[in-house]
């Protein structure tokens, strides 16, 4: 699922078979790869913030558009499914992808050297874990966002890169400062308690995105393997959402149920 990374074994953590933690030289690069990452997020976040507070849209094109692409019949139409105070916020996140599209794009594909890292042992995350997760944000990216120009103008893009860029820049900040032999309780808290509103948010805009690319219902003979393929994905979406959502529940109650300002870093809960 591509919502959030969550890798049982922390990503930055040191494989069993180095004693003492990575080499230096691999430990700095790791702590400058997630801090460079939670910094590309973070552009990506404040460019997205930024766009929806003071962005501007084009009210005629942008009525049109998001219309058909939600299938609301028109503008007037989609406009009176939506608050008149909300219309503007609304217009404005169906043009995101104009203002970020292309740095997330760009911060997401970085997140390959992930998988390059599990593969040389340099972390203890198993590989076809990191592999498949890091491929499912590589499809909204590429494969739906690249290929379906429709999802530049869908307001789910805006909610979608807004979960992903709060997860990301709490998620490789919190690696960086465990790689530092630090561990703010703070920070430690929001890595395991955002993902209750971000695993919703960032999962369904990222299903109504494959949802808006998929052919009339109505007209089934007409899909190709690669509509069925995102069909099939969209009905995946959601029990993927259970499960993640799950474990993330478990590993916030093992890790911060023995957790505190002074817990010391990587110690486990005591019953471990």
């Amino acid at each position: 699922m591509a919502m959030i990374e969550e890798i049982p074994d922390s990503p930055v953590a040191p494989p069993a078979k180095i004693r003492g933690g990575p080499p230096p030289l691999v430990k700095y690069y790791l702590v400058a790869f997630n801090t460079l990452s939670a910094i590309g997020w973070f552009f990506v976040l404040a460019g997205t913030v930024f766009h929806l507070v003071d962005g501007a849209a084009a009210p005629g094109r942008f009525s049109a558009t998001l219309a058909g692409v939600l299938g609301l019949g028109g503008a007037a139409g989609f406009e009176q499914h939506v608050p008149a105070a909300l219309v503007p916020l609304v217009r404005r996140a169906a043009t995101t992808y104009a203002a970020v599209g292309r740095r997330t794009t760009l911060v997401q594909t970085l997140a390959v050297l992930e998988v390059v890292h599990s593969l040389l042992g340099w972390v203890r995350s198993p590989l076809a874990t990191v592999s498949m997760q890091v491929a499912s944000r590589l499809f909204v990216v590429w494969g739906i966002n690249h290929f379906f120009p429709s999802t530049h103008v869908h307001p789910a893009y805006a909610s979608m890169v807004l979960s992903w860029s709060l997860t990301e820049v709490i998620r490789y900040e919190f690696y960086a400062c465990t790689l530092l032999g630090a561990e703010p309780f703070p920070l430690l808290w929001l890595r395991y308690t955002t993902f209750y509103v971000l695993y919703p948010t960032g999962a369904s805009s990222e299903a109504a995105l494959i949802f808006s690319t998929l052919p009339p219902f109505s007209d089934l003979a007409a899909w190709g393997l690669t509509d069925i393929a995102r069909g099939a994905l969209f009905c995946i979406w959601w029990p993927s959402l259970y499960v993640l959502y799950t474990h993330m529940m478990k590993q916030r109650r093992r890790v911060l149920g023995s957790a505190g300002p002074g817990r010391t870093l990587g110690a486990k809960p005591k019953s471990q």
